[in-house]
């Protein structure tokens, strides 16, 4: 390992060690990170060190049931106002948030924004991309839920999917 990549590590240890976060290194240099999140409960992060730069990659959500074209053209658009990282689809289509940052400038004060950029993003997009790519399997939930007499509390951010099959009283 050079010199430099190895600080990276150590930067990176430093600074997971630090936060409040979930983490392990199942192999030298390479971390899994768990951020927490209110609408994206948790997103799974992993950072990835080489020779010449670290990669981040943040699953986002899976392959949409539905309107694909809606759902990546909003995440294209979302790109444009990003920092740092980007939002990408692999080839399941499902979907993540990206970065690569070259190895001299793998930081604490880098790791610890770009984490921060990936929580937000994926907290801010969670619901958009749910209603985009997933409404009527919503919409399917909000109905077995009812026949069930199960809570409905977590698809209040959903109301406006509820089909309204409401049993009689």
């Amino acid at each position: 390992m050079s010199d430099i990549r190895d600080q990276a590590i150590i930067q990176i240890r430093a600074e997971l060690s630090e936060l409040d976060l979930a983490w392990a290194e199942p192999a030298p240099g390479l971390f899994s990170v768990s951020l927490p999140g209110s609408r994206k409960l948790v997103t799974e992060c992993a950072l990835q060190v080489g020779t010449y730069g670290m990669n981040l990659r943040a699953f986002v959500a899976r392959n949409p049931d539905e309107n694909h074209g809606s759902v990546y053209r909003w995440l294209l658009e979302r790109n444009l106002k990003l920092h740092g990282i980007c939002f990408a689809v692999d080839a399941h289509g499902d979907i993540y948030l990206t970065a690569s940052v070259p190895i001299e400038l793998v930081t604490r004060a880098e790791v610890d924004r770009l984490l921060g950029a990936v929580v937000e993003a994926a907290d801010d997009s969670f619901n958009v991309i749910l209603e985009l790519g997933f409404a009527e399997s919503i919409r399917h939930e909000w109905a077995w839920r009812r026949s069930r007499g199960e809570s409905t509390a977590n698809l209040a951010a959903f109301t406006h999917l509820d089909p309204g099959d409401r049993p009689k009283s």
